[in-house]
C-alpha cells in the first residue's frame, strides 16, 4: 500500500524537465519528489536507495536508457515502484518497449499538472495510465494473424469483459460501474486475468491481448 505522501523519483536527461515536474509535484500536498536523476543508470540507484512509490522515467536517455533502467528496476527489486514513461511522442516505438518491459503506462511531456499529477495518484493505486488508440497503433506490428494465444480460452467470460474494458483504459472504479459489480469483484477479475495471462500488471495484459489478437477478435 502506498504510502502518504507519495514519493516520486524523477528521471530526465534535462534539468529543465525535472525542475518543471519537481515544481508541479511538489506543490501537491499528498506527493514529493524524493530524487531526481540526469540518466537511466542513476535512476536505478536512486530507486533502490529512495524507494520511491512512483517514478516518471524519461524514455530516451543516454548510456542506459529508459526502457533498460526499467527493466532493470524491475528484474531487481521485490517491491518495485511504479514506472510511468515520459516521452515526447506518443507513436515513439519506445513507448511500447517501455509498457512490455513493464511500466504502468506513459505520459506526453507536453501533458498539463493536472494530468500529470492524476497519472501519479492513478499508477499510485494500480491502475495502469493508458491512451487505447495508442497502443492499438503500436501493437499493430506485434499483433498475431493466427490463432488466438493459448491463454484466451482459460479466461471465464466475466474476465474476457474486463480484459476488453482494461484496453479502453478504464480503471477498476470504471469497471466496476460498467459492469454493476463490486471494486473487489473487479480486483478478483484483474487478478485471474494477470495470472491466466502470465502478466506483471494489467498494462502487460493489455499488451498481451493486443499481441494474441485478442481485442481484435472479440472487440
Amino acid at each position: 500500500m502506498s504510502r502518504v505522501p507519495l514519493r516520486v523519483l524523477i528521471a530526465d536527461d534535462e534539468r529543465m524537465v525535472r525542475t518543471a515536474l519537481r515544481v508541479i509535484l511538489d506543490a501537491e500536498p499528498d506527493m514529493e519528489v524524493v530524487g531526481e536523476a540526469a540518466s537511466g543508470a542513476e535512476a536505478v540507484g536512486l530507486v533502490r536507495s529512495l524507494a520511491p512509490d512512483v517514478m516518471l522515467m524519461d524514455v530516451r536517455m543516454p548510456e542506459i536508457d529508459g526502457i533498460r533502467a526499467t527493466e532493470q528496476i524491475l528484474a531487481t527489486m521485490a517491491e518495485p515502484p511504479r514506472i510511468v514513461v515520459v516521452t515526447t511522442f506518443e507513436n515513439d516505438a519506445y513507448v511500447y518497449d517501455a509498457l512490455r518491459a513493464g511500466a504502468s503506462g506513459f505520459l506526453l511531456k507536453r501533458a498539463g499538472a493536472d494530468e500529470l499529477t492524476g497519472a501519479v495518484r492513478l499508477v499510485a493505486r494500480g491502475d495502469s495510465l493508458l491512451f487505447p488508440a495508442a497502443v492499438r497503433a503500436l501493437a499493430a506490428a506485434h499483433t498475431a494473424a493466427a490463432a488466438a494465444p493459448v491463454w484466451a480460452s482459460r479466461l471465464t467470460e466475466r474476465e474476457a469483459d474486463v480484459l476488453r474494458l482494461m484496453a479502453s483504459g478504464l480503471s477498476n472504479h470504471e469497471i466496476s460501474e460498467h459492469l454493476g459489480v463490486g471494486t473487489q469483484t473487479v480486483k478478483t477479475h484483474v487478478a485471474g486475468v494477470l495470472a491466466k495471462t502470465g502478466s506483471r500488471d494489467r498494462t502487460q495484459a493489455v499488451i498481451a491481448a493486443y499481441e494474441g489478437g485478442f481485442i481484435m477478435r472479440k472487440g
